[in-house]
């Protein structure tokens, strides 16, 4: 079964013991909810205070006759024996309503059924997570599979007989941990502290900023009036207590938070396999804020948890999470395997994706079929018959995505729009050209990349490049040299082995010009002339009549300006409508050897969010063009990363909707983030060519 069925259950308090359920159950590739049949109100009677005085089995029981004893229990019988009909997998979401939080401290892993008394949580197919809704706006993308990264921080302080947490704390195995932690995170690239520096504060966030998908937490935790405390270390090795609102505040600052944080328990009391946590689970409460600050999933023990039990968990979900990075079927899994064991409940997922999904494998379309056109793709680039339509994407690893800068405009100048607009340049830009000025966005989006720059490659920046007189583009151009001298993929550097005569670029920057000089080649520039007021460079084809692109000497078409043509550049939502108003009535701003590229060549759009302006714009003033007919005979292809959480209400629905789409104008859709299919672009040409 690779199908899943929704079913959320949402509570809320009606008064001090009785809560109102709410159930909104689907199966997959219906437009609609599906009806559960319940006899009466959907009610449920919880008092955490009883539940509290009760041993696990009792507890569980008891939780399962309050929340299922009634409708509430027919309705979610219903859903399962609906999903096991249609063969697919239930996915079971609860949602804990504001007015309900006192609901989550409860151990809701334990639920047992009220007619017979088993676990329901113990199934692989049903999946289970305390999902929890978020006020940060931030999409979840998904990240490729063999590019994942990992923080394992272990924390063992050398003065715990210092630290008043209400018990005594048994020192932390250092080694142990890190065999535990590297078991568990095998493949993917891993970052240890201690290893790289101390387990401290400032090291953590530090490592954080740099970008990790998963973050494995080892330390002790206890209780300081109310608030979850975890134990670090400060740079002596001493103990160093952080709060948890600490951790949630910083998490908030950072612009791309870990995918998943597993809070893993320390080995403290007992002997042998006895040995177990002591700290009852006190980090978990760490669950519900961590998913609000923008983390999409979180693995915290809610209870005292014997290492064995632990150790077999961890193993068994990571080693699930690698085959398909669903992190609700990998706890599902995982706890099925230690079912046998008294504290199989203690591991509990918060999450708030609806989808579950962590991570994707490059190049495999949804319903699992690989990208197939690299043979077609290939072919049309050795017949000078590919012309590549770059994105501003393509420079997201460098500086940062128009996301980002979209956010960050929002926040410092007070955007007032809805919150999901905020990802949007083009509508802040023009928030803040009404509000500060037409010049003020071009302006500071200098300022934006040239502080962005410095901060992310200080010591590797000569030091006259570090001052805010030095030029943007050779700060530019000694990052994007720093990054590439580090090895791996450098996305400018493969467009520039592909021998094609046209580039078409969305890019302001001048990094793919440069790129093709240092590969050997004479690159041309030129900018398109959308605006009539302004004064623009002398253009190649006015100081060469007869110049004809070639493969050696290339032109380099930027559709949508450069930084350093300021006034040129297509930033504000009035600037995409002038754009495509001036291309659609005056087709000769275009130079012909690039409307003949755009109509008689295989198209290669790399670096665009389907759904932003810059790709719609283009897309749009491209299926105007003369001679689209002509487009029928190329393979064309356009990158698309999964739809993410936080974009689009049903993924699956959406991307059912771009393929579907895109099929009409002859596009194949690859399926993956723009560093993937770089990736495969460059070993297919090198192989094939």
């Amino acid at each position: 079964m690779t199908d899943y069925a929704d079913l959320e259950i949402s509570v809320h308090r009606r008064d001090a013991i009785t809560y109102a359920v709410e159930l909104r159950f689907q199966l997959p590739g219906s437009d609609v909810e599906n009806r559960l049949d319940a006899d009466g109100p959907l009610l449920a009677s919880i008092d955490p205070a009883a539940l509290d005085q009760l041993d696990d089995d009792e507890y569980g029981a008891q939780l399962g006759r309050g929340l299922f004893g009634g409708g509430v229990g027919n309705a979610f019988r219903t859903a399962v024996a609906t999903s096991q009909s249609k063969g697919v997998r239930l996915r079971v979401r609860l949602v804990i309503g504001r007015t309900a939080s006192a609901l989550h401290g409860l151990r809701w892993e334990t639920l047992r059924d009220p007619s017979d008394g088993s676990t329901l949580l113990t199934n692989e197919n049903v999946l289970f997570s305390r999902y929890l809704g978020s006020l940060d706006w931030r999409p979840v993308s998904v990240r490729p599979r063999g590019d994942l990264s990992a923080l394992a921080l272990i924390a063992a302080p050398s003065n715990l007989d210092a630290i008043s947490a209400g018990r005594p704390l048994a020192p932390v195995d250092t080694e142990a941990e890190r065999t535990r932690a590297r078991q568990a995170l095998d493949g993917m690239d891993l970052t240890e502290l201690p290893g790289t520096a101390r387990p401290t504060a400032a090291h953590l966030i530090e490592r954080l900023r740099r970008g990790v998908d998963v973050l494995y937490l080892v330390c002790h935790g206890y209780l300081a009036n109310d608030e979850p405390v975890l134990l670090l270390e400060d740079d002596e090795g001493r103990a160093a207590p952080m709060l948890g609102s600490d951790l949630v505040a910083r998490l908030r600052e950072i612009s791309r938070p870990p995918r998943l944080v597993f809070l893993a328990s320390c080995q403290s009391a007992g002997a042998g396999a006895d040995r177990s946590s002591a700290d009852a689970g006190v980090l978990s409460a760490l669950g519900p804020r961590l998913a609000s600050s923008g983390v999409p999933a979180v693995i915290a023990m809610q209870g005292n948890v014997s290492m064995t039990t632990a150790a077999t968990f961890t193993t068994s979900f990571f080693s699930s999470l690698d085959e398909d990075g669903l992190v609700d079927r990998a706890t599902a899994v995982a706890r099925s395997v230690v079912r046998e064991r008294p504290d199989w409940w203690v591991p509990a997922l918060f999450m708030r994706l609806k989808s579950g999904r962590l991570w994707y494998v490059p190049g495999t379309a949804p319903g699992g079929a690989r990208f197939d056109k690299w043979p077609s793709v290939v072919a049309d680039i050795k017949a000078d018959k590919c012309t590549p339509i770059i994105g501003p994407g393509i420079s997201d690893p460098l500086i940062g995505s128009r996301q980002e800068i979209a956010r960050t405009w929002a926040r410092s100048y007070r955007f007032p729009m809805a919150p999901h607009n905020r990802e949007s340049l083009p509508q802040v830009a023009q928030y803040l050209s009404i509000n500060l000025g037409r010049r003020f966005p071009r302006l500071e989006l200098e300022n934006h990349l040239r502080r962005t720059l410095v901060d992310r490659y200080h010591d590797e920046l000569p030091e006259e490049l570090l001052g805010e007189r030095a030029s943007l583009d050779d700060v530019l151009e000694a990052a994007w040299e720093a990054v590439a001298a580090r090895g791996g993929t450098e996305p400018y550097s493969v467009l520039a082995e592909i021998p094609t005569p046209i580039y078409i670029t969305a890019q302001p920057s001048f990094l793919l010009a440069k790129a093709l000089i240092k590969a050997g080649r004479e690159p041309e520039i030129e900018l398109c002339r959308w605006r009539e007021d302004q004064s623009w460079p002398e253009s190649v084809f006015e100081r060469e009549p007869g110049y004809r692109p070639t493969a050696q000497r290339p032109l380099v078409y930027h559709l949508l300006g450069a930084l350093s043509e300021p006034q040129s550049l297509v930033l504000t939502e009035d600037d995409y409508f002038d754009f495509l108003i001036g291309v659609t009535l005056n087709q000769d701003l275009v130079p012909a050897p690039v409307k003949r590229a755009l109509t008689d060549s295989a198209l290669m759009f790399v670096g665009f969010r389907i759904d932003e302006w810059d790709f719609r714009v283009l897309y749009r003033s491209l299926m105007n063009s003369e001679g689209g007919r002509r487009r029928d005979d190329y393979t064309h292809v356009a990158v698309q990363i999964d739809p993410e959480e936080g974009t689009t209400i049903d993924a699956e629905r959406a991307r059912r909707y771009l393929e579907s789409y895109f099929d009409h104008s002859h596009i194949s859709l690859y399926w993956g983030s723009t560093e993937s299919f770089i990736k495969e672009l460059a070993d297919e040409w090198r192989q094939r060519r």
